[in-house]
């Protein structure tokens, strides 16, 4: 991807990854109501322009709608599974205290990460095997010490069925 345009280092993954804000599974909307001009909606300008790529690539299930020039004051509405709805102002707040604040409030704790990443390393256990996407082996083979694929390396004669059943017949 070319380093085109205004601050392109947002789009690398490396800060997108960065994102510290996981949001609770009951979290389904995010509006951002906020105002291109003026001094109380700074914070929130610098939210969207620089932590709103990083929460949409940490929480791809959440929908996040941007209102821009709609209110006098900016504020974030959450929308959560049970119909509830989750107010919060931003007014006079920089982006680094709105993040924070959002994790707070809506956001796993680290003891939850810290469960889930257990959880999901005790799914790639190195004994287990299928596809990429869930296993760190795909084949029996790709073990050292084991036989090798017959799709990369040829087995030995006395190994193939062609073979055993030649030698039965001959006998």
């Amino acid at each position: 991807m070319p380093m085109k345009g205004r601050f392109p280092i947002r789009r690398t993954l490396q800060y997108l990854s960065q994102g510290d804000v996981i949001f609770k599974s009951s979290v389904k909307v995010m509006t951002v109501n906020y105002n291109t001009a003026g001094e109380l909606s700074e914070g929130a300008r610098k939210f969207v322009f620089f932590n709103i790529p990083q929460i949409q690539y940490k929480n791809p299930w959440v929908q996040i709608m941007l209102f821009r020039n709609m209110t006098p004051s900016p504020f974030l509405r959450f929308y959560l599974d049970n119909g509830e709805q989750v107010l919060v102002d931003v007014e006079d707040k920089t982006n680094k205290e709105i993040t924070e604040h959002i994790r707070k409030i809506l956001g796993k704790s680290k003891e939850t990460l810290e469960k889930e990443e257990r959880e999901k390393k005790k799914l790639s256990h190195p004994a287990t095997f299928g596809p990429k996407k869930y296993h760190l082996r795909e084949c029996m083979c790709e073990i050292e010490g084991q036989v090798p694929c017959p799709a990369f390396v040829p087995l030995p004669k006395e190994m193939r069925g062609k073979y055993k059943a030649a030698m039965k017949n001959e006998a």
